[in-house]
């Protein structure tokens, strides 16, 4: 396994799914975890699980959107450790919607938190992390950021800016020691998409619908996608900054 031994970390977004996920892995690889979710009681959630098996973390309240709670949560950490190893940027919100039924107050939200708050974060981390020589960056994309899906015009509008955002990043910050990388899952069984499936008028055939889109014939398991992240983290993956990595059971393989 991939060694975070020490390793001072940050996700963002983790008290379910992914970044619950990710947030637990991490600390099985050694790491201290913040976790951060703009719902506290969540983020208590996966802090007390990884503390029940060993591991180390701590939970915030965070709202990416949030300016102030960043600059924040960045004087905890700085106060505490003095650095931050691995941001892990998962944060995000959905929607379902084309052009003409998503108002501009829909677009608005999703960009805030999926775009903007990336940003929010990852500006706070960012220079400490140039000043020491190295740090990983991660955010998470998904396959809407790679190819078009219908009635996800809000949504895959700010995936698509989270790819271009990584490769930007990569290449203004390459030489610094600093790699960011995006991570672009498939779909994945987690809450999130549970409540989706549930709206549907047939769960059932919507959940085999969406098995069916992946050519491995099933949905993803958010501790694959945590793999992928463990990865990118660790200093086995430091040649590699600028990738968007797709982990989408071969989604993307016929496109």
């Amino acid at each position: 396994m991939p060694d975070l031994h020490n390793k001072i970390t940050l996700i963002t977004g983790a008290g379910s799914g992914l970044g619950r996920a990710i947030a637990e892995r991490f600390a099985i690889a050694g790491a201290f975890v913040y976790c951060t979710d703009v719902n506290p009681e969540a983020a208590e959630s996966t802090q007390q699980e990884i503390l029940t098996h060993g591991g180390r973390a701590a939970a915030f309240r965070l709202d990416v959107t949030s300016e102030d709670e960043c600059e924040s949560i960045a004087r905890t950490i700085h106060d505490a450790h003095g650095h931050l190893d691995v941001l892990v940027n998962n944060a995000g919100i959905g929607h379902v919607g084309t052009m003409l039924t998503t108002t501009g107050e829909d677009l608005d939200r999703v960009l805030a938190v999926n775009v903007r708050g990336v940003f929010n974060v990852t500006k706070v981390f960012l220079q400490e992390m140039i000043a020491r020589g190295r740090g990983s960056i991660i955010h998470m994309s998904s396959t809407t950021g790679v190819f078009g899906v219908r009635d996800r015009l809000a949504y895959s509008m700010s995936k698509h800016a989270i790819v271009g955002l990584t490769k930007s990043m990569a290449l203004d910050h390459a030489k610094t020691g600093v790699r960011i990388n995006c991570i672009c899952p498939g779909r994945v069984e987690t809450p999130f998409m549970a409540a989706r499936i549930k709206a549907y008028p047939d769960p059932a055939s919507a959940y085999q619908e969406m098995c069916d889109s992946q050519a491995i014939g099933r949905m993803g398991r958010p501790e694959e996608i945590a793999h992928v992240a463990l990865f990118l983290a660790s200093d086995e993956a430091s040649f590699m900054t600028g990738s968007a990595v797709t982990a989408d059971g071969g989604w993307t393989a016929g496109r």
